[in-house]
């Protein structure tokens, strides 16, 4: 990451206002804080887009036990979920997400370190990390799990994680979806499931032709992916704790919403 990589002042001015300010603890106990919010998100971005560990963080920015202790604590209160969020909702009032039609997908996430919702599969230990994404590509919910479950059983869990207001009016993905049980559930949550009929399929033809069409165009989720993917700490799990690692996916995705305030 270079110097150019780091935050500009446009960024910054956008996400500023999402970070709360250190305080010194009540008792006034304890050293206070001399390095910003921005130094120390720059370093975490470095971190997030190469993959290294926090010990190798260069010299321009704050110390990495500095960094992991604010991402910590930022982990802990939730700040780059709200950040996500926030910048979502944003983009949905202005009318720059289009819940007309959604697209699912998981991804199979390898674990280098035993760690929470961790699971077995064919390619070894790792997270699943299910995403969906509008009609134009950008995120709108993400739920990290075990590996080890069918990505049928974690569309609902991934439903709930939808980061703005509304929710998706049609979801679409492959043939993995082809599921009755699932169908009736999204449709009683006003969600319409299109995927197209496994070709073993036993029961009576339940999707409609035409709104099949819509399938072609799910590799919009896959080119959400491929956004996701440039983040080394992403792409790879070293993280124990899967609330560290799903920030780090939060705030990846912030990153990639940050691109339509620019």
């Amino acid at each position: 990451m270079t110097r150019r990589e780091e935050l500009t002042e446009d960024q910054w001015n956008v996400l500023a206002p999402l970070i709360p300010e250190s305080t010194r603890r009540s008792d006034g106990r304890g050293r206070p804080e001399v390095h910003d919010n921005r130094a120390v998100l720059n370093g975490i971005l470095w971190i997030l887009r190469t993959g290294a560990c926090w010990a190798d963080l260069p010299d321009r920015f704050p110390s990495g036990s500095t960094c992991f202790r604010r991402f910590s604590r930022w982990v802990k209160d939730g700040v780059l979920r709200k950040i996500l969020e926030t910048l979502a909702r944003h983009l949905e009032e202005v009318g720059q997400i289009d819940l007309s039609e959604c697209f699912i997908d998981g991804t199979f996430v390898l674990a280098k370190k035993g760690a929470q919702k961790l699971g077995k599969t064919k390619r070894g230990k790792g997270t699943k990390l299910m995403v969906i994404a509008d009609a134009t590509g950008l995120p709108l919910a993400v739920h990290t799990s075990s590996a080890s479950p069918h990505e049928v059983t974690l569309v609902e869990a991934t439903l709930d994680e939808t980061i703005t207001v509304g929710r998706p009016k049609r979801l679409i993905w492959d043939r993995a979806y082809d599921s009755d049980p699932l169908d009736c559930l999204l449709a009683k949550q006003g969600v319409e499931l299109i995927a197209p009929h496994k070709r073993n399929r036993k029961r009576a033809v339940t999707q409609d032709g035409r709104a099949l069409r819509r399938y072609k165009r799910c590799w919009k989720v896959v080119h959400l992916f491929a956004w996701l993917n440039k983040f080394k700490r992403v792409l790879t799990r070293w993280d124990r704790c899967a609330d560290r690692y799903t920030s780090f996916v939060h705030l990846a995705l912030s990153m990639i919403l940050l691109r339509r305030y620019l």
